[in-house]
């Protein structure tokens, strides 16, 4: 798995990762999130022949050049089984072939790993997991309505983990060496975030913004309305647990 660093702006780190799996026993090759149109994406691109392009979820920062590595390539467009219409939208392409949960392509297996994104897939391989916006080295990950699913995100970290993969290729910032570490870290700040909107609602907090203000320690400036989304996240999650009481058409929350 080569990791191919693409400027993006109004993303954490600054980058997002695409990976190319191209194993020199393999007649076939995979590029995963080809998410932004730059010299150093196409170079690469003049010099191997890729058989198929793919994307862990139809984000733009991960699939906003698919349309034009799919020209250049003449590359198998894969999307995640169900989402195809989603997958159009996104893109503007209609997927060549879709892909499910154990399905192989380019030697890669893939794993559905919904949560941050409906459509989230990982591509495991020999040489990594390249696994989007599932995990991230350092931080957390988003999980925000109306595409977060807190549930759904907690149980792809579990599957991961019992994969027991040696190293996570993310798709921000560096690869990840300690995989069940760093998943583990991930999966307690998400369910200490959870234990703090619950708290909130249950000590008065009736919508969303009163539950921010409770559940968040600093100052979040232009990031309030993220986490507005996240806390909309949770309490679907908890209200689905019958731990709360939450009504999207008020907007209002109580204890359940």
């Amino acid at each position: 798995m080569r990791r191919i660093a693409l400027p993006r702006e109004g993303v954490p780190t600054g980058r997002v990762n695409a990976y190319l799996h191209d194993p020199p026993e393999r007649a076939q090759t995979l590029l995963v999130d080809p998410g932004v149109a730059v010299p150093a994406l196409f170079n690469i691109l003049d010099s191997v022949d890729v058989s198929h392009v793919a994307v862990t979820h139809t984000h733009p920062d991960h699939a906003g050049a698919l349309a034009r590595v799919a020209a250049k390539t003449d590359a198998s467009v894969c999307a995640a089984a169900g989402h195809e219409d989603r997958f159009r939208t996104a893109t503007g392409l209609d997927p060549d072939q879709t892909l499910a949960d154990g399905d192989q392509v380019a030697g890669a297996v893939v794993l559905t790993t919904p949560g941050h994104a409906p459509d989230h897939l990982a591509f495991l391989t020999d040489d990594g997991a390249a696994c989007g916006d599932l995990v991230i080295a350092s931080g957390s990950i988003s999980v925000a309505a109306p595409d977060g699913d807190v549930r759904s995100y907690l149980r792809s970290l579990r599957r991961l983990r019992a994969r027991d993969h040696s190293r996570l290729l993310p798709g921000h910032g560096p690869a990840v060496d300690d995989p069940r570490a760093t998943i583990d870290r991930l999966y307690g700040h998400r369910r200490d975030r959870e234990q703090r909107i619950l708290a909130a609602v249950r000590e008065g907090a009736a919508d969303p913004d009163v539950a921010v203000d409770r559940a968040y320690d600093a100052d979040l400036g232009n990031l309030r309305a993220q986490a507005r989304a996240t806390v909309i996240a949770h309490l679907e999650k908890l209200d689905a647990e019958g731990r709360v009481r939450w009504d999207p058409v008020t907007g209002t929350v109580r204890p359940a």
